[in-house]
């Protein structure tokens, strides 16, 4: 960072009334010290294109750069507009891959420019300058701290998510898209939505229709066109949306509708790998998602995530239908979870997905994995550094220790969050760039809508930062003190922006202010 910016930024955040300051850091950029006037009119945002997702982003995002209403339009000298270039204003569906860098210029006079090579490199360079614009309330006009600016700036890692559990309790759609509208302001791009566990299955199969029987309720339910619309809902905010139906473990839902699927009424789970009902099941249901049945996809995404975490298979040694069905093939109970892991993911493969698995499936089977397989780390870190030698790619959100991405360990503070590298134990850059990313993992059982948000922010955000920023600087910005600064001024963006993120200095996530203060300090 040039000593302009440090000491630009260290102003803002220290002063008595600190305006803000950019999360996640970009890759690269210099900075002045002025504050030109922000001259907001409706024609502010000048687009090169007229498409709809940046058309709808500009009316997004000027809500969000120009909150109150100064009674009229400014007049005078400074910034008078951000012009948007986009080199592709194709509005297909987000990938991994899809290009995310842009470059912003903002002037202490005339007008700004924002290029970029995709729609939705721009919304990320939409979503900086948003960050640069603060009201002096005294003066009751808009100024950009710090000008000029020059940025140019793409994500460390491609991947980098939110994961949200809807079967320990339900989500209201209203909840799923007000989490959806917080993802962009840290420039997160991913969704997991695990859909489905033991405790219930919301979602609507055309193919297996008593699916849904295993939900909470009948009102606790999601259609395929309620689907739909979230998933189009994060795409126009540049958010993939990746589905989880985990199996063989963790489905005893299933059962509620289909019981032929598991081993006994009374003994749910692994599902049973014996029975030619649970294949054509899974097969069924991973092509209504994939559009393999001869529809179109309901999820777009290359990844499906299979699960596959946490298999005990005593229900199927106590059934004598699979004992024999094992017995008969020569296999163990463990021989059966691999082969049950292994043939989900074919099917998943088969249907032109690529499946992510976790950390067990490479446990226990190893290179046996086919290698297209995703693996998900969420034990020791340690894990992570022979998956990525082993030639898989992977994705990190580690639960054991004190720096966990488990964002329903409370106690876990953000600087601990902030603090774990990826890379921390991965010796070979080659072996680094199999870390796809990671990801906030928010399971359910203490959450619903009335506090999922206090949560997962704004710690999510150290985690975004860690995933967009390059290595060097997120080292350099907790030493420093910076991060902690800036994550202050963020949470209070975030609150600003109607998301309930707790305070930064909480002992544990999630908890009430301590007492009376100011948002910059708490």
């Amino acid at each position: 960072m040039a000593t302009a910016a440090v000491a630009a930024l260290g102003w803002l955040v220290t002063s008595a009334s600190p305006p803000g300051a950019l999360w996640p850091l970009p890759r690269n950029y210099t900075n002045g010290n002025q504050t030109p006037t922000v001259l907001a009119s409706p024609s502010f945002f000048q687009l090169s294109s007229q498409c709809k997702t940046l058309s709808d982003a500009a009316v997004r995002y000027g809500k969000l750069t120009f909150p109150h209403d100064l009674g009229g339009t400014a007049a005078g000298t400074g910034i008078t507009g951000l012009k948007v270039t986009v080199a592709d204003d194709s509005e297909g569906y987000p990938q991994l891959g899809t290009d995310e860098s842009y470059s912003l210029t903002v002037p202490t006079e005339g007008v700004a420019e924002l290029t970029a090579k995709t729609v939705y490199g721009a919304l990320r360079g939409m979503e900086t300058f948003s960050q640069l614009v603060m009201l002096d309330f005294d003066g009751e006009r808009y100024y950009a701290y710090g000008a000029p600016w020059q940025i140019d700036d793409a994500p460390r890692f491609p991947w980098r998510g939110l994961m949200i559990d809807t079967s320990r309790h339900f989500q209201t759609l209203a909840s799923i898209r007000s989490v959806i509208d917080s993802l962009p302001y840290a420039k997160l791009n991913v969704l997991h939505w695990h859909m489905s566990d033991s405790q219930s299955f919301p979602m609507e199969s055309k193919t297996h229709p008593k699916l849904w029987e295993g939900s909470w309720s009948a009102q606790e339910r999601y259609l395929q066109s309620d689907i739909a619309d979230i998933i189009e809902y994060a795409r126009a905010r540049g958010v993939r949306t990746m589905v989880e139906f985990d199996m063989p473990g963790h489905a005893g839902s299933w059962c509620k509708g289909y019981p032929e699927v598991c081993p006994s009424t009374s003994c749910t789970q692994p599902l049973n790998l014996a029975s030619n009902a649970t294949w054509d099941l899974i097969t069924a249901l991973l092509g209504e998602m994939t559009g393999a049945n001869g529809g179109k996809a309901l999820f777009e995404d290359h990844y499906i995530h299979l699960g596959g975490d946490e298999v005990n298979t005593n229900c199927w040694t106590k059934s004598s239908e699979i004992s024999k069905w094992l017995s008969d093939r020569g296999m163990t109970a463990d021989q059966g979870y691999a082969y049950f892991v292994k043939r989900a993911a074919e099917i998943a493969l088969s249907q032109k997905r690529r499946p992510v698995q976790w950390v067990e499936v490479f446990d226990h089977f190893g290179t046996q994995l086919d290698n297209r397989t995703i693996v998900h780390v969420w034990k020791d870190k340690g894990t992570l550094a022979k998956v990525v030698a082993a030639g898989y790619d992977a994705l990190l959100d580690n639960s054991p220790g004190s720096d966990s991405w488990y964002l329903d360990h409370l106690s876990v503070a953000w600087e601990a969050v902030y603090g774990n590298e990826p890379c921390s134990e991965i010796s070979e850059q080659s072996q680094c760039d199999r870390v796809m990313g990671g990801q906030g993992e928010m399971w359910g059982e203490t959450a619903d809508m009335s506090d999922e948000e206090q949560t997962v922010w704004p710690r999510l955000g150290a985690i975004a930062e860690r995933l967009w920023t390059p290595r060097d600087k997120t080292a350099q910005a907790l030493a420093s003190g910076d991060a902690h600064n800036r994550i202050q001024a963020f949470r209070c963006m975030l609150n600003r922006r109607g998301i309930r993120a707790a305070p930064v200095n909480n002992k544990d996530a999630r908890s009430a202010p301590p007492g009376p203060g100011g948002c910059y300090v708490q």
